[in-house]
């Protein structure tokens, strides 16, 4: 079985491999960055890390989301590395045999479409799985220090 945290954006659901979520936290401003992309919200310093901020919505061409305090970031490791994810709420833990999951439809293999792992039908409707390794590129969530900086 593998289980996922699942959370919406709108009306639609997604999930994330829930051992590579670190923590959930309600939204807070964050520090932006010049020169990134739009999906880019920012950086939240976590306990003396710096963690960049994936605005979800943004990333999967929906347009920027107009944060509130109802929002979150689940806050998840990709290789080395933590990223939070903006997202509007979290929904759920739930659980699948892995062969449930279904590739995503060559029609929706576009921008979006190689940020999903895979599908899931539920009994309330259908969640995307997120392929977290594919969310953002390693130039967008680089860190630079002082020296490297110089």
């Amino acid at each position: 079985m593998a289980e996922f945290i699942s959370f919406s954006i709108g009306a639609d659901r997604y999930g994330v491999d829930i051992m590579a979520v670190r923590e959930i936290r309600s939204w807070t401003d964050v520090a932006r960055l010049p020169n990134q992309p739009e999906y880019m919200r920012g950086v939240l310093n976590l306990r003396g890390a710096m963690v960049p901020i994936v605005d979800l919505r943004c990333r999967f061409g929906q347009g920027v989301t107009e944060t509130t305090a109802q929002h979150v970031v689940i806050v998840v490791q990709i290789g080395n590395r933590q990223v939070g994810m903006l997202c509007d709420r979290v929904l759920d833990i739930v659980a699948f045999e892995a062969k449930k999951i279904q590739p995503v439809p060559q029609v929706a293999k576009h921008a979006a479409g190689q940020t999903l792992a895979g599908l899931i039908a539920a009994d309330d409707g259908m969640i995307a799985i997120i392929e977290l390794a594919n969310l953002v590129s390693a130039s967008d969530v680089a860190v630079t220090s002082p020296a490297q900086a110089a």
